[in-house]
């Protein structure tokens, strides 16, 4: 067989597959619940900043973009969107919140936002003054003990005994 032909008919097999692909329907669920709370935010400066930089993907504020459609990038932005909603949900917090007091330092670290997310959301760049004002604000903002009765009736006991001396 001539490399031409195993070629075509190798590209015609790829392109088979990826057209089966469009059909799985994970990936497509482009749902965006109803808003239930929002945190208190410490300034209206800090809610921007995590609009900006956070909400696509930690909030029922989700913006689809084009390439959300088309498989297997689908199944990606849509774990995505899962993982992050699961982890931390802006929109949801009168819930429990499981990494609420780690988001400062994500963005401290540089995981978040997340580096292949940068290139085609040019919007969540953030200037180094922009990050430093984004953790301030969600280390004032997520940090205030209150969040959804997180904090123990341990916790508040000793705050009050130490009102008391």
């Amino acid at each position: 067989m001539k490399l031409a032909t195993l070629v075509r008919w190798a590209g015609i097999i790829l392109l088979g597959i990826f057209v089966l692909m469009q059909f799985v329907p994970y990936g497509r669920n482009h749902t965006n619940p109803p808003v239930r709370q929002e945190p208190a935010w410490d300034s209206p400066q800090t809610a921007a900043l995590a609009r900006r930089a956070c909400f696509d993907c930690h909030s029922n504020q989700t913006q689809w973009p084009w390439y959300s459609n088309i498989a297997p990038v689908s199944w990606l932005v849509q774990n995505d969107v899962d993982e992050g909603r699961r982890k931390l949900n802006f929109s949801e917090w009168d819930l429990p919140q499981k990494e609420a007091d780690e988001a400062a330092e994500q963005v401290q670290k540089g995981k978040m936002p997340p580096w292949f997310y940068l290139p085609l959301h040019a919007q969540a760049r953030l200037s180094q003054p922009e990050k430093q004002a984004l953790m301030g604000g969600l280390q004032t903002t997520l940090g205030r003990g209150k969040q959804h009765g997180e904090q123990s009736g341990e916790a508040v006991g000793e705050h009050e005994q130490e009102h008391e001396h």
